[in-house]
Parts: structure tokens; C-alpha cells; sequence
């Protein structure tokens, strides 16, 4: 999963608190693989901070399952508070044959 995240103005310090959470909430409901995310912070043209977090999850399931784990809405629904923007995006490899050409792996050979 790659998620962004533009918490409000003067709220990026409880933004981080509430994030510092996410993983291992994601990690004692079972969800989340134990590879550890990423997180990284920028500034976007408008000057607003945007986190970049990186993670995968357990399995295919993992994301439906998380909607009704108590421990993980216990920070989703926080974040909604202190942030203006979050996208949540799947990502799928890529693959370059010998041309360098891009193919997109299908979900189904992964």
C-alpha cells in the first residue's frame, strides 16, 4: 500500500503520534505483513507537509478484515480528524522485459 497523508495545519505533530500507532495496530489484529513501512514527509507546491507511508498487507483479505478490527479504527477514524486529504493506493509491480518495455503484473500471478 502506498498512503498519503495531508494532516491539517499545526496538526502534524498528532498526526505523527496517531501514524506511530497505525502499523502495529495493523500488526496485532494480524493484517499487516512484518515487513516494517515506510514513512517519509514532503512538502507539496501549495507548502503543505504530506506523509508518504509504505506498507504491505498480511493478505489479499487484509484490507476488508482491517474495517472491523476495533484496535485498527481506533487510529483510521483519528486520522480522519487530523488530516484534510489520505489516499490509500494499491500498488501492483511492474515488470520490464528485455526492451524495456512496462507490463503489469496480473494480480492473479502474484
Amino acid at each position: 500500500m502506498l498512503c498519503t497523508y495531508r494532516p491539517r495545519r499545526g496538526k502534524e505533530a498528532a498526526f505523527l503520534r496517531l501514524l506511530a500507532r497505525h502499523w502495529p495496530a495493523l500488526r496485532r489484529a494480524g493484517l499487516a505483513a512484518p515487513v516494517r513501512p515506510t514513512l517519509h514527509r514532503s512538502v507539496d507546491r501549495k507548502g503543505r507537509t504530506v506523509f508518504v507511508e509504505t506498507f504491505s498487507w498480511a493478505d489479499g483479505g487484509s484490507a476488508e478484515a482491517a474495517h472491523r478490527s476495533r484496535d485498527v479504527m481506533a487510529v483510521w477514524g483519528p486520522m480522519e480528524d487530523l488530516a484534510t486529504e489520505m489516499e490509500f493506493l494499491d500498488l501492483e509491480p511492474v515488470r520490464r522485459g528485455a526492451r524495456g518495455a512496462a507490463k503489469a503484473v496480473p494480480r492473479a500471478r502474484r
